[in-house]
């Protein structure tokens, strides 16, 4: 199982909107609107790294009101 935080950037007046849609999407466990330089902060988890690639590329930067996004996996150090 990989996991992941991807922050996302949006459209002014946008995150609330994007982060109720991205909360919706199979694999996102959490999506929180916060203030700062990200609009919206998203942990996910998928099988492999080519299906968490894969759900943010095809369904969240689908997200209408998303300017840009961020992906950092976690790591177990």
């Amino acid at each position: 199982m990989v996991q992941a935080y991807i922050l996302i950037q949006t459209e002014v007046g946008k995150a609330a909107n994007v982060a109720g849609q991205i909360a919706l999407i199979t694999g996102v466990t959490q999506a929180e609107d916060v203030t700062g330089p990200y609009d919206v902060i998203v942990r996910a988890e998928a099988r492999n790294v080519d299906e968490l690639g894969k759900m943010v590329v095809a369904q969240i930067q689908a997200v209408e009101g998303i300017t840009r996004t961020l992906t950092c996996p976690i790591v177990h150090i």
